[in-house]
């Protein structure tokens, strides 16, 4: 039995999870979400299958947690960068910035990596909850701005920023990317008010 590295059996459980969770993500950004498997990550992470298992009950389960882990440090930073700001349309400025500059910087590349890997069926919900909280201080500013119909808000706000997302990872100028795309969001806001 490996040596315990960590204070508590419980710590050095979520120091091996998270060392996996590290292994599966470092082959997605090399070789695509597809590439992770089982023995492929106990590889990496200089274990044996067996032990994977003790902690994910399968590759496709083990791609959804790193999908729910990347969402929620994603959502971290999205709310981070709203902390102080009590404008609803600043706020949502920042929101776009925050998102964009994410994708400009290569953050997202896990993200993307992921998006075709394989995941249980089961465990949808918990990844559409994950991907939700992205949006969560987007609705409670588009509240404050008076929008009554959020989820129209909440979906144009979206296509707008996947759509500068892809001009963005095609070579186009991020920074006018931002500027143009939090113009053309915040008009398209007021225009529904």
């Amino acid at each position: 039995m490996p040596r315990i590295q960590t204070d508590t059996l419980a710590q050095h459980r979520d120091w091996r999870r998270n060392q996996l969770i590290e292994a599966a993500a470092a082959i997605a950004l090399e070789s695509g979400g597809e590439a992770i498997s089982v023995a492929a990550v106990a590889q990496r992470a200089g274990l044996s299958r067996t032990s994977v298992y003790e902690y994910f009950a399968s590759s496709s389960d083990l791609v959804a947690d790193l999908i729910i882990d990347e969402l929620n440090q994603f959502a971290s930073v999205l709310e981070a960068s709203l902390v102080d700001i009590d404008d609803p349309y600043a706020a949502i400025e920042a929101w776009i910035a925050t998102s964009l500059e994410f994708v400009a910087d290569g953050r997202h590349l896990l993200a993307k990596a992921l998006s075709a890997a394989d995941f249980p069926r089961e465990r949808g919900a918990a990844i559409g909850a994950a991907h939700r909280n992205l949006l969560s201080p987007l609705t409670r500013n588009l509240q404050m701005a008076g929008i009554e119909d959020i989820s129209q808000a909440l979906s144009l706000l979206q296509a707008a920023t996947d759509a500068a997302t892809k001009r963005i990872e095609s070579g186009n100028d991020a920074e006018r990317e931002i500027v143009t795309t939090t113009a053309f969001c915040i008009a398209g806001i007021r225009a529904l008010i």
